[in-house]
């Protein structure tokens, strides 16, 4: 299992803990799902320079070039419209706050989850909360400023702390996000947003929402085992093998040779042997 989580660098508090098979989008949503309700909105985040959290490659695409800047992950997204910044650490020993952090986890925790004998992700993320109340209280420092810079969190935050897609609308009143779809409500006058440029989100809790110039048009709830994953295309996931086509006998090779083709002689009453005019024909007679 891979941990991952934050800690105040004013405090060393850590603030939250989740553990993920491995270091995905999902689990740092959910590290900043418990970060933002239990204490706030931070005013700035630093970390690695990852590229679920920050771009870090070279690649610019036209609509970028012409914008001038590159269009941030999933997560720079939602830390953007939330006011928060980041700051994308040169070196491991840049961040060594949270590195000294991991090591004493990897002794602490890890014993303490072995006299308790948990050995399941399940067990394991049901024991952090019990686990940093009592690592808190006795590693927690007095910061030198007591005024708390902590935000309030919006009351949309599970809309915003979301994956976000622009789509168009089908002419049946669809949208569609890989294997799944949603019906759209008529709009306003009863017209249809077919054609349309719509905004999908597929929340952390799995739900897909649809919205079109800020308002909600469509809910969908989640499908069971849902995981949160960024798509770059709509039905790009790994199909069901029952769904995957049967497979095909192998081509036989080709031959090196190119096929003989004997030119056909077109009969007389062809068309493309027929007078186009009466004079034409008188001229040049069809014979046979």
């Amino acid at each position: 299992m891979t941990l991952l989580g934050a800690i105040d660098d004013a405090t060393s508090t850590v603030l939250a803990l989740h553990f993920r098979p491995t270091e995905d989008l999902h689990g740092y949503a959910v590290v900043f799902q418990q970060l933002f309700t239990q204490y706030g909105l931070p005013l700035a985040v630093y970390g690695d320079r990852i590229n679920i959290l920050v771009r870090n490659d070279a690649h610019w695409s036209l609509a970028e070039q012409l914008q001038g800047a590159q269009t941030p992950t999933h997560l720079g997204r939602v830390l953007a419209d939330l006011g928060i910044g980041y700051l994308a650490a040169g070196s491991p020993e840049a961040k060594g706050r949270i590195e000294r952090l991991w090591r004493t986890l990897q002794d602490r925790l890890t014993s303490e989850l072995r006299l308790r004998h948990i050995s399941t992700p399940e067990g394991a993320n049901a024991f952090l909360p019990a686990f940093l109340a009592d690592l808190n209280p006795r590693f927690t420092r007095a910061p030198a400023d007591a005024a708390p810079a902590w935000r309030p969190a919006p009351r949309d935050l599970p809309l915003v702390l979301s994956c976000r897609y622009t789509r168009q609308v089908a002419r049946d009143n669809t949208v569609r996000l890989g294997p799944r779809w949603l019906q759209l409500p008529p709009g306003p006058q009863h017209r249809s947003y077919a054609g349309g440029r719509v905004e999908l989100r597929e929340l952390l809790d799995g739900r897909l929402v649809v919205l079109h110039e800020g308002i909600v048009l469509a809910t969908q709830t989640a499908p069971p085992a849902f995981v949160l994953k960024p798509r770059s295309t709509p039905g790009a996931e790994i199909p069901a093998p029952h769904l995957l086509p049967a497979p095909r006998s192998p081509t036989p090779p080709r031959s090196p040779y190119p096929p003989t083709r004997g030119s056909a002689r077109p009969t007389a009453r062809h068309p493309w042997r027929r007078a186009i005019t009466r004079a034409a024909q008188l001229l040049y007679p069809v014979k046979g």
